[in-house]
């Protein structure tokens, strides 16, 4: 068991699927490499601190060489693809930016200006990005910002492109589907911090690029770790068929709810005969869950919008681009694109119900459904993001649930009551571990990863049980096709070793927290209420805010049960207490920014009542943890 080496096994299942796959076919390289024109050089952007924040370098390097036998040779040809960097002319007057953050940067020319479309994750990325087109095409002002959907990536970094009195003053308007702040700011702020913490199993970005370590995520090679902002939107896409013009140039949407995000909208150029398909048909097979959590997506809907988009645009389309990897050229390559993509998710979607009608599980469908030969053998339905196996059982989960109707499973220990048992029962730690070892010799690495990972939580201070499991997920990583399975299981092995990964990207930014409304800030207060602490507690408060339009906002919330209610005007109880403060210094308050008295003594906040209301309310405020434990077992919850 040599750390960094593949397997036999591994060397040969690799060496099987090459056999099988048609890797002598150049086509995708043809196609990511045409219009090329220029790169950064070198290829890191810095942020401010000189820290840097993305190294487009650093897999050019390593891709350069042989494949090693520790990388799939399916994920190390979509690597390649992916990792090419620098601009590239689309068609006519549009451009991308690729490979230089997780998502693509569209750049459109208009009668006076240029308009960017999905400005990055980060101000960092997308300002080289930008510099990067300006030093090829003119130092063109920005005229016009597109979210094309409520994803990070696609808007963190809009702050490096324009100013918010750019937009302010309306000289340059910002686009977005229906629903766009709601489900970006939801999604980066409820269950931000825990998304955040699997977002670094997820992308590695804390690993190190390398033939052992991180080589990309299938959709993007990772994510910029810079600062990530938001401007909101000035105009919303509501319906599909709706027209703008935007600095002279012609754009037809159709919108997308409830597809590879909440709100996304897919649009097409009639005078470029360019069609954006947002992240609705990439050169993958998406998440219909994405391993860092989400809400799980509708496939059926998905399929439905992709038949909608060939009808509406495909006959005016000459070239489709999306917000990752590289464009398609030729109206029947589009059709056929999109074509397949839809019947891969109605595949998915319809095969999964069909046996779940069967009785079968989720864990049983995933090892039981094959793509049929016609999307198997098709580049850009392999799973390079998603994966079959993950999404059957998320197409299950949207159905059925967590539960797979065994009362066997219905109050299953968790992992460490259940791995002492297992532990226990096996005979003991060294039978455990001569049990592993056996199937890791015998090429068997997921038995091991679950097995040894009983003995883990069953004693976590147990260094050849970490060091078993860790070499397993090592293996198992060395061998995936799915860029984000390698990373998760990577990123896995090597906290097992000890390192700290921690939450390279965090998405709730300054930004992000000051678009939330006065109801998702009070609802980001209430799921961090330490419900045994705050039983007791009975307090009623009656909120005067004042927005920065200068406008007062009348709201009220109330403690009981260990529950924090909150709603529009005054409460039907009377208050303890009412408290007078500006938007501003209430999202620094319950942020812990600040303290209620240093607001009272810089009189940004006046409390009527009950002096001490805030602080009982602050004190049972419980704080999330960005560096929790996912591969062993958490510290024990205070009762």
């Amino acid at each position: 068991m040599t750390e960094k080496q593949a397997t036999p096994r591994i060397v040969a299942a690799a060496s099987a699927l090459e056999d099988r796959l048609p890797l002598a076919d150049t086509g995708d390289m043809e196609d990511a490499e045409r219009g090329f024109v220029g790169a950064l050089r070198p290829g890191q952007v810095r942020a401010a601190d000189g820290r840097v924040v993305w190294d487009a370098d650093a897999w050019a390097t390593v891709l350069q060489a042989e494949r090693p036998d520790t990388v799939n040779p399916s994920l190390w040809r979509q690597a390649r693809l992916v990792a090419l960097h620098g601009l590239y002319e689309v068609t006519d007057g549009i451009y991308q930016v690729r490979g230089m953050d997780l998502s693509n940067m569209t750049l459109v020319e208009g009668d006076k200006g240029v308009i960017v479309i999905d400005p990055l994750i980060s101000t960092e990325t997308a300002a080289a990005a930008l510099g990067l087109y300006r030093g090829h095409r003119g130092d063109r002002p920005v005229t016009a910002v597109i979210y094309t959907h409520s994803h990070v990536d696609h808007f963190g970094g809009v702050r490096g492109v324009v100013t918010g009195d750019d937009v302010a003053s309306g000289r340059v308007p910002v686009l977005a589907p229906e629903g766009f702040v709601e489900h970006a700011v939801a999604e980066n702020v409820y269950a931000g911090a825990a998304m955040a913490r699997r977002s670094a199993y997820m992308y590695g970005a804390a690993l190190p690029v390398g033939p052992a370590g991180q080589l990309g995520a299938g959709l993007g090679m990772s994510v910029s770790t810079g600062t990530i902002t938001l401007i909101p939107p000035t105009l919303e896409v509501t319906r599909t068929g709706q027209e703008e013009v935007l600095d002279g140039v012609r754009i037809l949407f159709q919108v997308t709810p409830g597809t590879e995000a909440p709100s996304e909208m897919n649009f097409l150029f009639p005078d470029h005969g360019a069609l954006c398909m947002a992240e609705n048909a990439t050169h993958t097979l998406h998440n219909l869950l994405t391993l860092r959590g989400a809400l799980v997506r509708d496939p059926h809907a998905w399929a439905r919008y992709l038949t909608e988009a060939i009808d509406l645009f495909a006959d005016a389309t000459s070239v489709e681009f999306a917000s990752h990897h590289w464009p398609t050229w030729g109206r029947e390559r589009v059709v056929a694109l999109l074509s397949e993509q839809r019947d891969l998710y109605a595949y998915l979607h319809d095969q999964t119900l069909r046996l779940l009608n069967k009785g079968y599980v989720g864990v049983e469908i995933a090892e039981l459904l094959e793509l049929p030969p016609g999307l198997e053998n098709a580049w850009h339905t392999r799973g390079y993001y998603g994966s079959v196996s993950h999404n059957v059982k998320a197409v299950y989960q949207r159905y059925l649930g967590w539960f797979d109707g065994n009362p066997a499973r219905l109050w299953a220990y968790p992992p460490e009551q259940a791995g002492r048992r297992y532990v226990e029962a096996i005979g003991g730690p060294e039978a455990v571990l001569d049990v592993a070892r056996r199937a890791f010799d015998d090429g068997d690495y997921r038995w091991v990863g679950e097995l040894a990972g009983h003995l883990v939580y069953a004693d976590p201070g147990n260094t050849a049980a970490r060091e078993l499991q860790a070499a397993a997920f090592e293996q198992l990583g060395f061998g995936a096709e799915n860029g984000t399975w390698r990373n998760f299981y990577l990123v896995g092995a090597a906290e097992l070793r000890g390192a700290t990964v921690g939450t390279p990207t965090v998405t709730a930014s300054p930004d992000i927290l000051a678009q939330l409304t006065l109801s998702q800030l009070f609802d980001s207060v209430a799921i961090r209420v330490d419900g045994p602490r705050a039983s007791d507690l009975r307090v009623g408060i009656d909120w005067s805010v004042t927005g920065p339009d200068g406008e007062e906002h009348r709201y009220w919330s109330r403690m009981s049960n260990g529950v924090l209610t909150h709603g529009d005007g005054v409460g039907r109880e009377k208050p303890d207490a009412v408290v007078r403060t500006s938007r501003g210094a209430l999202l620094a308050l319950v942020t812990g920014q600040t303290r209620p008295d240093e607001l009272q003594e810089s009189g940004s906040l006046s409390i009527e009542g009950a002096t001490d209301v805030l602080a009982r309310i602050l004190e049972v405020l419980d704080t999330p943890d960005p560096g929790f434990a996912i591969v062993t077992p958490r510290p024990p919850h205070p009762s």
